[in-house]
Order: structure tokens, then sequence, then C-alpha cells
């Protein structure tokens, strides 16, 4: 018995102890917005989204849930690869890239999506880009026998600038070749796009865009009544 009542109580652990070991209350409910946000976005080989690309997924997630949504079943398939700025005339434009395998869902929304986003990103201007693979002339290293057209430089370049104008559609083009040997690509959209969706006042930022993704000069305009 006086072993017994020598045995020390069981001490409770200091509340300082205690508050580490418990899951804090503060934000809690932001983590279900945000881990539902992180599904929209898929980094290649399991990269950390950067912070505007935490912002990107959950303003897609955000149109998903929204009741007045209108694109929201074709979005629940969409998630995006990668988002980055860049600066065009004094102006911030968001270049998003989105896997090839989403694309064809993606061009169906792409107005409607591009509008809710350009919303949400205080009016900067939006361009959707698919991820598309370039084989160089070494493709048979890779095991292939065949080089398919879509995966040549020049097809996906195409490619890209109707990304790049979409929805807008490409009316037709024109390669200038300079004294110097430059070239440059005069792109024609559509006349009956010209008053959408701000689409005019776009054209610098789609040939920045293409610039930063290909390389290459282009200029876009629309015909000349």
């Amino acid at each position: 018995l006086a072993q017994a009542s020598r045995q020390e109580p069981r001490r409770c652990a200091p509340a300082h102890h205690r508050s580490q070991s418990e899951p804090s209350r503060a934000g809690a409910g932001r983590r279900p917005t945000m881990f539902n946000a992180r599904k929209k976005i898929l980094k290649e080989k399991g990269a950390a989204p950067t912070d505007l690309e935490e912002e990107v997924a959950k303003a897609l997630f955000d149109i998903e849930v929204s009741p007045s949504s209108d694109i929201k079943a074709d979005l629940r398939d969409v998630y995006m690869s990668s988002a980055q700025e860049l600066e065009v005339k004094n102006r911030l434009a968001l270049v998003v890239h989105f896997p090839f395998r989403v694309w064809k869902t993606v061009r169906k929304i792409q107005g409607r999506l591009i509008r809710e986003l350009e919303k949400k990103f205080n009016k900067k201007h939006v361009v959707f880009v698919a991820n598309r693979t370039i084989l160089d002339k070494n493709f048979r290293r890779k095991g292939l026998q065949v080089r398919p057209r879509s995966r040549t430089l020049t097809s996906v370049h195409e490619s890209m600038l109707e990304d790049v104008v979409g929805p807008t559609e490409i009316f037709g083009k024109r390669t200038r070749i300079g004294v110097d040997g430059s070239k440059l690509l005069k792109v024609i959209l559509d006349p009956k796009d010209k008053d959408k969706e701000n689409v005019e006042a776009k054209l610098a930022t789609f040939s920045a865009v293409y610039k930063k993704l290909t390389n290459k000069e282009a200029v876009f305009q629309f015909p000349e009544v």
C-alpha cells in the first residue's frame, strides 16, 4: 500500500504542448477549398505549384462549384498543368496551359471560361494553350518508325497559333520576308469576331504570347474593309 501511495499521478501535457499536437482551428475552413482546388492542377513530375498556379486552380474550382455557372459540368473534368504571367504594354496577360488530353473539353467552353477568369483576375488578358510534344528529327531513337505530322515543330506552332487566338478563328495567314531575311507572320482573324469579347484590344497580347511560346514574330489583325 505504501508503494502504491508513492506513485505519482499522471501529469497532463502543458497547454502549449497540446496546442502543437492539435490542429489549429484558424484557417481550417479554408483548407477543404484549397485541397479541392488542388485537384484542378496537375504539375509534371509532381512539382509543387506556384502561388499564381494555386490562385488560378482555385478560380477554376470556384467557377466549377458556382450555382450560377453554366459550364460547371464541362469544367468538372478539366484541370491545368501550369500558369504564367506576361507583361504586355503595361498590363499583365495570364497564360494558362492545359494537358492535351483535356483540351477538347477546354475548346468547347474556351470563350466562356476565359470571360469568367478575366473577371476574377482584374481584367487581365487570359490566354489558353494546350501542351503539345514536339518530336525532332531523331524520333527513331525514341522507338518510333514514323513521326506524326502533328508532332513536327511547324505543326505544333500552327496549333499554338490557333490556341492563342481562341475562341476567335484564323481567317488567313501570310508570311512577309524582310530584306535581312527575317520572317514576319501576318495572321488575319475572322472579321465576325472583331467586336466580340474585346478581341481587338487583345491583338498585342496574342503577339507577345506567341513570341514567348515559339520565339517567332507574328502580327494579328482583322481584314481591312
